[in-house]
């Protein structure tokens, strides 16, 4: 989980690889409206999300041998819609500076989340709360590393 750009993707991937596991990636379940309002550096709203964050629920809970996915999931209601889709889940929120994150957003190429969003998704992120199965990471270790600090906690 996180903002854009911090490694959420990269991470999930190489979590699913060492679990043996299938990764979901949430962005594959924006419509096209959402991705077309993103690129215009229009924020989405809760309603935009609901049936995006269905789609990834709805997926992982699908899922036969459990899953790894990556999906913003901002704000705690967002976490707890996807728990009562999927059940129990646990979090991982790559924790990357501000100016790291705005640089790996510019660097992207062919991706329909503009680097002007980043403030819109930084203030829409709310912390893991201490009832929450999760933990922060710092996201600017190699994945190598963040996929073994997850492994150890779960």
């Amino acid at each position: 989980m996180g903002p854009s750009g911090c490694g959420k993707s990269t991470l999930g991937r190489a979590l699913a690889d060492a679990l043996g596991r299938q990764f979901i990636e949430g962005d594959d379940f924006h419509s096209p409206e959402n991705k077309a309002k993103m690129a215009g550096g229009q924020p989405l709203t809760d309603a935009d999300r609901e049936p995006w964050l269905d789609g990834v629920g709805k997926a992982l809970a699908n899922a036969p041998d459990g899953a790894v996915a990556s999906c913003s999931a901002l704000r705690r209601s967002y976490r707890d819609r996807l728990r009562r889709l999927a059940g129990d889940l646990f979090f991982v929120l790559p924790e990357v500076p501000r100016a790291e994150l705005a640089r790996r957003l510019e660097e992207r190429r062919n991706s329909f989340m503009p680097a002007s969003l980043l403030d819109s998704q930084l203030a829409t992120l709310e912390p893991l709360g201490d009832d929450e199965d999760a933990m922060r990471i710092d996201g600017t270790r190699p994945v190598s590393e963040e996929v073994r600090l997850v492994r150890e906690r779960i």
